[in-house]
């Protein structure tokens, strides 16, 4: 590279950083253009998030919106979100039934659930929000339905992995066979189960969210996280593919990424926080030389040299800030947030996909201060504290 070129890069990048500031000032955000985009894009009238890709609704995409509804103080959209769940994925009860994880049209055109089984990350996001909306909007209501749906969970999906510990299981079935168990580092926020165990100190909450730390670390391959793990007792954790017929090698890719993001948004006062870092340095050295994050790790922990999509560049934004010397990289990342906003639509990346836009919501959310978690997991909103 030039010199001219290279002033020009250092130039931008001071100048992406700059730009960045408002993000961090902690003055009062205005309206949150990003969610009400998606919003329109993703979630129709009955309170169904929509993937276009295939037109089906997942448990995750509807416990995710229930999150960013109660950080916009969108009571009117939450209960929308939260009654199209209950009567579609929990049979009319979230209280006695898990979500189902995936709905949509079958095969004899039906609209219908499509797979009973139930995901964890998606269960315990629902249960969390609830526990906050109660908190927040003081609504004993939703905090019994998070009660409940956090009885359901520990009967369900926590298993006690021999020689290690306390973990949650990806789902009810299909996640242990023959002495090991397959697991998926991304369905564990350290804060959400933070939240759990001051809610309900008798359950598992506390045993898994201090098990976290030590998972992450053990099952990072190279010093970047994997999406699917299998545990053998006696011989520790092994990237997997979650599917004996999966396509996709294993390694690190689409559910990996959110690792990273849970990990930069956590509370500095979490003594987690730092072990969780520390496990994954190898991200933020990758992006301190290169533009765009690697779409997929491999199994042996070396990245491809095709890059990741917007929603990548997002997620690993507030990991790049909690990460020491790269603010370079965290402006890079900035600057491709920007130049891939759709201005029309308010939307990022060319096929405006729609994980892209939950994870650029969670990112830029957490950045511009409209929420932040606690040591304790609590939720700490903008409109509450106004």
């Amino acid at each position: 590279m030039d010199r001219t070129n290279s002033r020009l890069r250092t130039r931008v990048v001071s100048i992406a950083a700059l730009l960045m500031l408002p993000m961090n000032a902690g003055c009062r955000q205005g309206k949150w253009t990003l969610w009400e985009s998606y919003a329109s894009r993703f979630i129709d009238g009955q309170g169904r998030v929509i993937d276009p890709a295939d037109d089906r609704t997942t448990s995750e995409g509807q416990a995710y919106a229930l999150f960013f509804a109660l950080v916009n103080n969108d009571r009117a959209r939450f209960d929308c979100v939260l009654q199209w769940t209950k009567d579609n994925l929990a049979q009319g009860d979230l209280g006695v039934h898990l979500p189902a994880w995936l709905w949509g049209k079958g095969n004899d055109g039906a609209w219908r659930t499509l797979d009973l089984n139930s995901a964890s990350d998606s269960d315990t996001w629902f249960a969390y929000t609830l526990l906050e909306g109660g908190r927040l909007w003081d609504q004993p209501g939703y905090t019994k339905m998070a009660r409940e749906l956090m009885a359901q969970i520990a009967r369900s999906e926590v298993a006690d992995l021999p020689g290690f510990g306390a973990m949650l299981l990806p789902g009810p079935a299909g996640f242990v066979h023959k002495g090991t168990w397959t697991l998926n580092p991304s369905y564990l926020p350290a804060f959400v189960f933070e939240r759990l165990a001051q809610a309900d100190p008798a359950g598992p909450w506390r045993k898994i969210a201090e098990s976290i730390p030590r998972f992450i670390r053990q099952s990072a391959v190279n010093g970047y996280a994997m999406d699917w793990v299998n545990y053998v007792p006696g011989k520790g954790f092994f990237p997997a593919t979650h599917f004996a017929d999966a396509k996709e090698p294993s390694g690190g890719s689409y559910d990996a990424i959110r690792v990273y993001l849970w990990a930069g948004m956590m509370d500095e006062k979490d003594p987690a926080r730092a072990v969780i870092l520390d496990a994954l340095p190898s991200m933020a050295t990758y992006l301190a030389t290169h533009d765009f994050p690697p779409e997929r790790i491999s199994e042996h922990g070396i990245p491809s040299s095709q890059g990741g999509n917007v929603g990548f560049s997002a997620a690993l934004m507030p990991y790049l800030k909690a990460m020491p010397g790269s603010g370079k990289a965290l402006a890079r990342q900035s600057i491709r947030m920007s130049a891939e906003r759709d201005p029309e639509s308010g939307l990022l990346g060319n096929r405006r996909a729609y994980y892209d836009q939950n994870l650029a919501l969670f990112a830029t959310g957490f950045l511009e201060k409209r929420f932040r978690f606690d040591a304790r997991g609590e939720l700490q909103l903008e409109w509450a504290h106004e």
